[in-house]
Formats: structure tokens, sequence, C-alpha cells
């Protein structure tokens, strides 16, 4: 069979029969990218049969920007001591938040902040607790979603205990669920060229794992489009499935293209090839990976990455959800992309509405309000 006939995976889809990791490689291979949308679209539908597209009422707050780790694919961090770096004082993050109930973030557990920042030495697990806590007691409403496994890992390092006392800790504390970020491709030789020093594929498995037997939710990233090569997303994808087969605490998987400008990555031409995903690629991806992740029931358009026509698109390629309203962000932006200045909740609203989908609010572990 030629590496473009796929009428064997069609057929397994249909009879919703999983894939393997040898169908995964040929879809990427496969030439007709619409042909995996409709494939995509039909496996979605299965989850969400209505023509509905979710949404959230959310917003970031980076707490920190100072980071140790000097990852090259990062843009936004400052070594510890340099002036540019900061930690929000608590009345900023207040503010942030009363900023947040104003648009509609008043719904208990309705409304999300997605509070990440960097592997700051400074702050021990005691100021996280604080920090929490303070938040839970001031807005109880508030949903956190919060931290990520590579900043989870070195706070129970420098703390000095174990990881699943950190997270037990930080649940008490108030953290609410935890976000997929750090995972950038789960290949330790893809680690070892962008970010060495950041955790290994088994830390960050280990911390997600960890959280979901704690009755922590969690979702799954991927960032592609820098150093790995397709068998490597592939290997990213069925980390994924395995510890979903396992655990169920995924809600979502969030895929994103590697954003270059103003990284050390981006200025080392030995390790990354100067040529940006486009669009077509992310379509083709997120396609593949909704096809492969059967067990995951929601997928999250990245508009802050692909722009707002490209997310359109994608909620014909197996994409059911739209993702928040976010209100600030810096961390793309900081690598030049960044679509947030135009993003309102009505603007949210009308994409959805112009691709042909009703708009329906929903909470941090994707249940439908009101």
């Amino acid at each position: 069979m030629e590496n473009n006939m796929i009428d064997d995976i069609v057929e397994k889809i249909y009879s919703e029969e999983r894939i393997s990791t040898d169908d995964a490689m040929r879809l990427f291979a496969h030439p007709n990218v619409t042909e995996l949308g409709l494939l995509a679209d039909v496996v979605r539908r299965r989850k969400w049969p209505k023509d509905q597209v979710t949404y959230n009422i959310g917003r970031n707050i980076n707490y920190t920007n100072v980071c140790w780790v000097r990852c090259d694919f990062c843009a936004f961090y400052r070594p510890p001591g340099s002036d540019e770096g900061y930690t929000l004082p608590r009345e900023q993050i207040y503010e942030k938040i009363d900023e947040l109930i104003a648009v509609g973030g008043d719904v208990p557990k309705g409304s999300e902040i997605l509070m990440q920042g960097g592997l700051n030495p400074k702050l021990r697990v005691d100021y996280y607790e604080d920090l929490f806590s303070s938040i839970r007691n001031r807005y109880p409403q508030i949903h956190q979603h919060c931290l990520s496994a590579t900043e989870i890992i070195y706070i129970a390092h420098i703390s000095r205990m174990s990881l699943e006392k950190c997270i037990r800790r930080l649940r008490d504390a108030g953290l609410d669920s935890i976000p997929g970020a750090g995972a950038e491709i789960l290949s330790d030789e893809v680690r070892d060229i962008i970010g060495f020093r950041k955790d290994r594929v088994h830390e960050w498995l280990a911390v997600h794992r960890i959280a979901h037997e704690l009755d922590l939710h969690t979702s799954a990233t991927m960032m592609y489009g820098h150093v790995e090569t397709i068998e490597q997303r592939i290997e990213h994808l069925e980390h994924i499935r395995n510890l979903q087969d396992e655990t169920g605490g995924f809600t979502a998987f969030i895929a994103w293209n590697f954003q270059p400008d103003y990284t050390a990555l981006a200025d080392d031409q030995g390790r990354w090839n100067g040529i940006k995903a486009t669009g077509f690629d992310y379509l083709r991806t997120i396609a593949i990976a909704r096809l492969f992740l059967d067990n995951i029931k929601s997928f999250q358009a990245s508009w802050v990455t692909q722009g707002a026509k490209v997310a359109q698109v994608s909620l014909k390629y197996g994409v059911n959800d739209f993702g928040s309203t976010m209100m600030e962000e810096n961390v793309v932006s900081a690598a030049g992309t960044s679509h947030t200045d135009t993003m309102t909740l009505q603007e949210m609203q009308r994409l959805i509405r112009d691709a042909g989908y009703e708009p329906v609010r929903r909470n941090t572990r994707y249940e439908i309000l009101n």
C-alpha cells in the first residue's frame, strides 16, 4: 500500500478502533489535509455532538518572570538578579482578579486564573500556599488553574519535599487544577536540545500522575515545530494517551507551534532550521492528535499563536473549544506573536458564531455552565 493511502485507517476510525503510532506516521505523510480534518471532525462529534463550541472566561497572570533555567525557546524569562526581573505584589494580583470579575468572573468556579511564572529560587512552597489560600479566601468563586509541572518539580526540590507532599500542600492551600505547560515535546532527546536544565519526560508525567491521583485535573499540551521529528511528535502523543489510559485525569489537549522571535534557539541555525511552522502544519497536527488521543474529550484552539482565522478553521479539524478570554498574555508575546489585544469576549463569541457554532460558556473542567 502506498504511503498516501489511508483506507484501512479510515475504517479503523469509523469502527472506533484505536489507531497505532504507525498509523499516525502515515497520516502525517498523507497529502490531503482536508481529509484529515473530516476524519477528526467525525471523532470530535462523537464526544461533542451538538453544534456548540465552548469557551472560558479567565485571565492569565504571570506572577514572576524570574527563572534560572534559561530555556532556549523562551523569550519571557529574566535570570535571577536581572533589573528586568519581577515578582508581582499581592495587591497587583488582586487587581488583576478584580478585572476578571468585572467582565463576568463572578460565577462560582466558573472563571479561572491561569497563573504561571518561572523557576524563581526565592519562592518556596510556603509562598505559594500563602498566595493560593489568600486568593481562595478573598475570591472563593475563582478557579485557580496554576503552575506547571516544571514549576512544581522545582518548588518541591527547593522546599526539600516529595512531589506528592508538595502537590498535596498546594491543593490543600487552594490550587484547583494544573495546566499542561512545560511539556514542549515529551522526548528527552528534544529536551536535551531546547532546555537541557528542565525536567525529564518521566518527571513531567509523574507530576500529572500524582495530581490525578489527588483528584486534581490537568491539561496536556504540545509545543511543536522546532527541533523535533514527526516520530517525536507521535512519541509525545503516545505518552499522553498512555497516561490518560492509566488515570483519566486530562481534561483537554492544546497544541501550538514554536514562536521563534527573540529566542536563543532561533539564533542557533545549527539547531533550528529557521522555518516557522505554518497554519497547515497546525491543522494537520491538531487533526492527527484528535484521531490519536481518542481518550481525551476536549481540544482547545490556540488562537493566541495561530490567530482568529486559523482558530476558526480548526473547529473543523477536531477542536471543540475556543479557549479563554485570557485578558493578557506575556510569554508568547515576548516571542513576537500574540493576538490577545483584539480578542474580547464579544469577539470570541462572534468568531464562534461565524464559524457555524453556538458559543457556550464552560468552566475549567469543561462542564457547560447555565
